[in-house]
C-alpha cells in the first residue's frame, strides 16, 4: 500500500468471545500491543485478576490494553461494529454461507482500504471457536490457511497472524481522511437487513431457505461496504417491493 493510496480511517478493535481461560485474553492483548491495536472488547469473559494469568501473559499490554478492555454483549458487538469473524476452517463452499465466502488475513487490509468505520476482528473460544449462529451474525469471515492435516491454531497464534497482516492498517489508519469511503453505520445496515427479511416474507420466499438467503445477503453487504446513501436506496427499493407484494 503506497503512501498516496486510500487508507483505513476508522477504529480497529479486537473482540474475544467467551474465552476459555484468562490466559487466552492476555496472549491476545500482547499480540495487540505488538501491532498497535489498543481497543480490546470482551464478550462473556472470565474474571481477569491483575495478579492472575491474563496479566501474566500480557507483557506490556498489562499496563494499558487489559485495564482498558470493554465488556459488551455479542449483540452489541455485531450492532456497533463491522465484524470480521475468524475461524480455523471454512469446511463449506458456495452452496452454504455460514463460513463462506472467506478472506485470508493478507486480504483484510485491502478489504478495509479507504474505509471509515468501527471494525472489530472477532476471536472465539480456544477449543470450538465461534458458533455457527455467531458466525452467521458477523459481516465477514477470515480463515488462516494452514496444513490440511492440522489446520487448528491456538488463539495466540491466530491473533498474531491476523494482526501482523493488519499492521499497516493499525499504523496508518488516520492518514488521508479526504480519500475515505464513508460506510453506512451499523444501525443503517441493520435496518437494511431487517428490510430484506421483510421483503423475503412479502414475496413468499420459502421458509426453509430464508435464513440461508438472509445470511447470503449479509455476506454480500459485508464485503460491499455500502455508503449511507446506497444503504438507504437499497432499503427503499426493498420497502417498495415489500409493499407492492403485500398489496397484490
Amino acid at each position: 500500500m503506497g503512501t498516496d493510496d486510500p487508507q483505513f480511517g476508522g477504529t480497529l478493535s479486537v473482540a474475544v468471545v467467551d474465552a476459555d481461560t484468562p490466559g487466552n485474553i492476555g496472549t491476545i492483548a500482547r499480540a495487540m500491543k505488538n501491532f498497535d491495536v489498543s481497543e480490546l472488547l470482551l464478550v462473556d469473559p472470565p474474571p481477569l485478576d491483575p495478579d492472575g494469568e491474563a496479566y501474566g501473559f500480557a507483557g506490556q499490554a498489562r499496563e494499558d490494553i487489559l485495564p482498558g478492555a470493554s465488556e459488551l454483549s455479542f449483540e452489541e458487538l455485531t450492532t456497533e461494529y463491522h465484524t470480521i469473524a475468524t475461524t480455523a476452517t471454512t469446511n463449506e463452499d458456495s452452496t452454504s454461507h455460514v463460513r463462506y465466502p472467506g478472506m485470508t488475513p493478507d486480504e483484510l487490509p485491502g478489504h478495509l482500504d479507504g474505509l471509515s468505520a468501527d471494525v472489530a476482528v472477532v476471536f472465539g473460544r480456544e477449543r470450538v471457536g465461534l458458533h455457527n449462529d455467531e458466525l452467521a451474525s458477523c459481516d465477514v469471515i477470515c480463515s488462516i490457511p494452514a496444513s490440511g492435516s492440522y489446520p487448528v491454531l491456538n488463539l495466540g497464534q491466530a491473533a498474531t497472524i491476523v494482526l501482523y497482516e493488519l499492521r499497516s492498517v493499525a499504523v496508518t489508519r488516520t492518514q488521508h481522511p479526504e480519500t475515505l469511503h464513508e460506510r453506512a453505520t451499523e444501525a443503517e445496515i441493520d435496518r437494511l437487513y431487517d428490510q430484506f427479511d421483510q421483503f423475503l416474507d412479502a414475496v413468499g420466499h420459502p421458509e426453509p431457505k430464508r435464513k440461508k438467503s438472509a445470511r447470503l445477503f449479509r455476506r454480500l453487504v459485508g464485503r460491499a461496504h455500502p455508503t449511507p446513501r446506497e444503504a438507504r436506496t437499497l432499503q427503499g427499493i426493498l420497502r417498495r417491493g415489500t409493499v407492492r407484494s403485500e398489496d397484490e
